[in-house]
């Protein structure tokens, strides 16, 4: 279905001293994906975010891997979330709250998302091991930090359960994703009209 809303697809760059990080996005796609980061484990959870999200998805980052992945994860999500920010504008005749429960095997997340235009981020994830392959996992906190401090978003992420870190941080993202899609999708009730009792978000 196309979109009503103008301007959902934007580009965004962001160069500083340790990354250099390009992405696009189209809120309204089918859920394509095109990622060069240099850390295959994020890349694979981004793919989840747009195939879930229903997001056109491209992702070009370069940064100062021979220290460690730290920047350019952070970095990543700081211009991701640039780019929904920008893609969303005002955010007229969205939904504005999306929520996902989503399972695999063992592992059960729960993702809340309130475009709300304040920044917030409550992360309650125990994972049973620090690293997954080479990928420390407590760089998923800092991704997500990154990108509802530039999104002006609400985000409630609840691992519920599980026992592997790799199905843990899968349904982590694919929820996320979902609820993601949810939220930004338009509201035929709500046309031009911004979801909020203060009438701006």
């Amino acid at each position: 279905m196309a979109s009503e809303i103008p301007g959902r697809r934007v580009q965004i760059e962001r160069d500083t001293l340790e990354t250099q990080i390009r992405v696009a996005l189209d809120l309204d796609g089918s859920g394509r994906s095109n990622f060069q980061t240099g850390v295959p484990f994020l890349e694979h959870m981004l793919d989840q975010v747009a195939r879930h999200g229903l997001i056109d998805l491209d992702i070009q980052a370069s940064g100062d891997l021979h220290i460690d992945a730290h920047h350019t994860v952070e970095d990543v999500g700081i211009t991701l979330g640039q780019a929904l920010a920008k893609a969303l504008g005002e955010k007229k005749g969205i939904r504005r709250y999306g929520q996902a429960y989503v399972p695999l095997d063992e592992a059960l997340s729960r993702v809340v998302v309130d475009l709300s235009g304040r920044p917030g981020l409550v992360y309650e994830v125990q994972f049973r091991r620090a690293v997954i392959g080479t990928f420390d996992v407590d760089l998923f906190q800092e991704f997500f930090q990154g990108l509802v401090n530039h999104a002006g978003m609400t985000l409630h992420i609840d691992n519920l359960r599980g026992t592997n870190a790799h199905h843990q941080a899968e349904t982590i993202f694919k929820a996320f994703g979902r609820a993601l899609r949810m939220a930004v999708e338009p509201d035929p009730r709500m046309a031009g009209i911004t979801p909020s009792t203060k009438g701006a978000l």
